[in-house]
């Protein structure tokens, strides 16, 4: 499957297009926060990422999508599937992420473009477990989770960075679309 499209929004494989809207999402601090070491990120370091990503998708069958949105065809984030080498807990397992530009935040497009990947790895895919790690703190994700139906299933330490992680799963038998 190559894209996915949601009432707002497509979600799609990466193009050489990407990489300067990408890069100036990762760019924003408020968008980096609670992602990794929460440093906004060069354009090389974008680069690194989409290449990892598409990677991802050619060794997996799955991976982080672009997400454009249907009407205008702008870039507003990206959401997927990638495996976690950390924490412990959850390494190796399949997990959930997304990150969008600041201006589209509060519209629900995390939520709608999370719920498609979700869905896409739950039924599509045939995974029946996705698992997710949200900062401590990061209310605006953890909702997200919340809206999916992941459930809470305890609190571990970023083993590289010292912050408390809480994880999230949900089983096949537990998703309602």
């Amino acid at each position: 499957m190559s894209e996915i499209r949601t009432p707002r929004l497509v979600l799609r494989r990466w193009l050489d297009d990407d990489l300067v809207p990408l890069s100036e999402i990762q760019a924003d601090p408020a968008v980096m926060r609670w992602i990794g070491d929460g440093v906004p990120r060069s354009l090389d370091r974008t680069a690194q990422d989409i290449e990892d990503w598409e990677e991802e998708w050619d060794e997996e069958g799955f991976g982080i999508f672009a997400v454009e949105l249907l009407g205008s065809g702008e870039l507003a984030g990206a959401v997927g599937l990638y495996v976690p080498d950390a924490p412990a807990e959850i390494a190796g397992q399949v997990a959930i992420s997304w990150r969008f530009g600041r201006v589209f935040w509060g519209q629900g497009y995390a939520s709608e473009a999370a719920h498609a990947a979700l869905e896409f790895a739950l039924q599509d895919r045939g995974i029946d477990r996705v698992v997710a790690a949200c900062r401590t703190g990061d209310t605006a994700s953890a909702n997200v989770l919340d809206k999916l139906g992941m459930q809470p299933e305890g609190v571990t330490e970023d083993s590289v960075h010292g912050y408390d992680l809480r994880l999230y799963g949900i089983d096949l038998t537990e998703y309602q679309d």
